[in-house]
């Protein structure tokens, strides 16, 4: 059940789901005076701040910068990868695709031909109710191969379903190879959350992320004094909602997770 809730109640406080609430409330109580005026103008301003790209920029930034990645990455026993950006091979796709979040697989190859870690670990299982079943971690690994890591390389894990599953997972398997430092690989958004899990469960773990949304160059720009720029920063737009959400949700999961003491 608390997986279940995880998922749906986010969606209400992201600012489309938000929206809609606030509008279906305005609806509800259409026979008042004032308030359905005030749900509506609500849902409006909710909608124009997700969606304008200083709110949005800067709520991810908060998280991405807080873990910059090293100059020069050390050693470790194995480099895990945190899943969440690839699709699997169903018909029409001839092989398995990477989202944007693929960069952390990207990366993780990266690592591992540079000697980085002799092992890479992939995590991410299967949650039946959120789509087709498709076991996570297999498809990481036939991506890995595909960018030249040798399967015999590559450790599954492949029964976690989120982000607290990853790390205690993750942990046992750690515990059974023997293995002590890890390089963790996920998106720089998702760092922050998974770095403390890894850190609660006493793995010994290097930040390694990857899949940066505001790099140096993004932030000095959404400052830049032009004014048709600045227009369309101020305007709404679905990334800017995108991104708006995705933060939201792991501040959420920072606040949910330190609830229940997985932090």
């Amino acid at each position: 059940m608390f997986l279940w809730l995880s998922k749906t109640l986010p969606l209400f406080i992201y600012p489309v789901g938000l929206t809609l609430t606030l509008l279906a409330l305005a609806l509800v109580f259409h026979r008042r005076a004032r308030l359905p005026r005030a749900l509506v103008f609500l849902a409006m301003l909710v909608l124009w701040l997700g969606g304008n790209r200083h709110v949005a920029a800067t709520l991810v930034r908060s998280l991405e910068w807080r873990h910059l990645p090293q100059a020069e990455m050390p050693e470790a026993d194995v480099i895990v990868v945190l899943g969440g950006g690839v699709r699997g091979a169903s018909f029409p796709r001839p092989l398995v695709e990477v989202s944007e979040r693929g960069d952390r697989l990207i990366y993780a190859a990266w690592l591992y031909k540079q000697g980085k870690a002799p092992y890479v670990l992939v995590s991410g299982g299967s949650i039946e109710w959120m789509g087709p079943k498709t076991i996570e971690a297999e498809n990481m690994r036939e991506f890995l191969e595909m960018l030249g890591v040798p399967r015999e390389a590559i450790w599954l894990e492949p029964n976690a379903r989120n982000t607290y599953e990853n790390a205690l997972f993750t942990r046992r398997i750690l515990e059974e190879k023997g293995a002590r430092r890890v390089l963790l690989v996920t998106s720089a958004m998702h760092m922050p959350r998974s770095l403390r899990l890894f850190q609660n469960q006493g793995v010994d773990v290097t930040p390694a992320p990857t899949d940066f949304l505001i790099t140096q160059a993004n932030w000095e720009f959404l400052r830049r004094p032009d004014i048709r720029a600045q227009i369309l920063h101020l305007l709404p737009n679905a990334q800017s909602l995108d991104w708006t959400s995705l933060a939201l949700k792991e501040y959420i999961g920072l606040f949910v997770y330190a609830l229940r003491g997985w932090l």
